[in-house]
């Protein structure tokens, strides 16, 4: 015991002394890095002005004042030379430590955003709607205060629409798949987290252009997309009927295969999108931008497609009867096995050339003139849908 205590003395009394000899140490290293400053201010300002005027005069007899007029113009300029290069070191020793506290308050902003997108993560696992939808809009956040974690946001948000949404629908608390549709409550009222993640979904993606992103085969009815960017997006598969998607761009979006009846796509953009065998009967797409999609097999009877720009469009062996085609510009559109009996057309829609619509049974009606602007577009995913007389 007495030796550990002599140890524990020895010891206490080394930290110390060791101590002091670093402080002491550091002491006369400042002295003298203060010495050696003003040793070289002295050869600067009292020894190197003389020597530079002696060596221009080169053995040349000037009087003691000129001399001493020359030598104080020396050290002037060697002053402001030496001056000038500490304000210069002095200005680099400001940046690199501005740079240094930079990184420093980026690493630790980066260390709280790591953490908050752990922790809203976390919370999308919770059992509570509530504590979900927190999550969901923390990851918003910082989606929209960091453009490292944008796409990762994106992809976390489709994901949860894939796993929390799927089609068929899983669950009990889930409406059946044939269910009808007027007995399908909105999505933000039977899911108000989908409906979240999916809004934020379509609001990111007008900063960052997804080259693709997957939420096939999802349970979308009655969704609200109003004014969203869901371009490049995959929704094959997926269930739409009745959705809200109006002025939303669908540009190169893939809908195979979905269901799409009665949704509202009024003035969307549908430019160069896949719609290949979708069930589009009493959807309405008026005034949509429809340029060079392909519609090949899509049905599409009773959809009303007034006002629509189909520049291009691909209509091959779709089913296009009793559909609405007033005023519809169809230039340079694909109508091979495409079925018209009973669509109705007017005076002002624009056909591809020599296509013969009297023997496809297209019926000529008067043209119901300018199309009305929806002022509460997002009302329709509450309202109900009339039968379909091709069902």
């Amino acid at each position: 015991m007495c030796a550990w205590i002599r140890g524990g003395s020895i010891h206490g009394r080394r930290m110390p002394m060791v101590s002091r000899r670093r402080r002491v140490s550091s002491a006369l290293l400042t002295v003298a890095a203060v010495l050696a400053v003003l040793a070289a201010l002295a050869v600067v300002v009292v020894v190197l002005p003389g020597l530079v005027v002696e060596r221009d005069l080169g053995g040349a007899r000037i009087s003691a004042a000129e001399r001493l007029g020359a030598v104080n113009n020396v050290r002037t300029t060697l002053v402001r030379a030496v001056g000038g290069t500490v304000v210069l070191f002095g200005a680099y020793a400001t940046w690199r430590q501005l740079r240094v506290n930079q990184e420093g308050l980026n690493a630790t902003r980066e260390g709280h955003i790591t953490d908050r997108f752990s922790r809203a993560v976390d919370q999308l696992g919770s059992e509570n709607t509530d504590v979900r939808i927190g999550g969901l809009y923390a990851l918003w956040r910082i989606a929209d205060h960091s453009a490292h974690d944008r796409e990762a946001v994106i992809s976390i948000k489709a994901a949860f629409l894939r796993t929390h949404l799927p089609w068929p629908p899983q669950g009990q608390d889930a409406p059946a798949a044939e269910a009808s549709i007027n007995s399908v409550p909105p999505l933000e009222t039977r899911a108000p987290d989908a409906q979240v993640a999916l809004t934020g979904l379509g609001v990111l993606c007008q900063e960052h252009h997804p080259d693709w992103l997957n939420v096939s085969y999802t349970d979308l009815r009655r969704a609200d997309c109003d004014g969203l960017w869901l371009h490049h997006i995959n929704f094959d598969g997926a269930c739409l009927e009745a959705a809200s998607i109006y002025q939303v761009n669908l540009t190169k979006a893939s809908l195979i295969a979905a269901n799409m009846r009665h949704v509202e796509l009024g003035t969307s953009i549908l430019h160069q999108s896949r719609c290949i065998e979708a069930d589009l009967r009493g959807a309405r797409m008026v005034r949509a931008d429809l340029s060079d999609a392909d519609f090949s097999d899509a049905d599409l009877r009773e959809a009303n497609l007034r006002k629509a720009r189909g520049h291009g469009t691909k209509f091959t062996g779709a089913d296009l009867r009793l559909a609405d085609l007033r005023g519809t510009d169809l230039t340079g559109a694909d109508l091979t096995r495409a079925k018209l009996e009973g669509a109705l057309a007017s005076e002002v829609t624009v056909w591809p050339t020599d296509f013969d619509i009297q023997a496809a049974g297209v019926v000529i009606v008067e043209d119901p003139g300018a199309e009305p602007s929806i002022l509460l577009p997002a009302a329709a995913i509450a309202r109900n849908v009339p039968p379909l007389r091709s069902a």
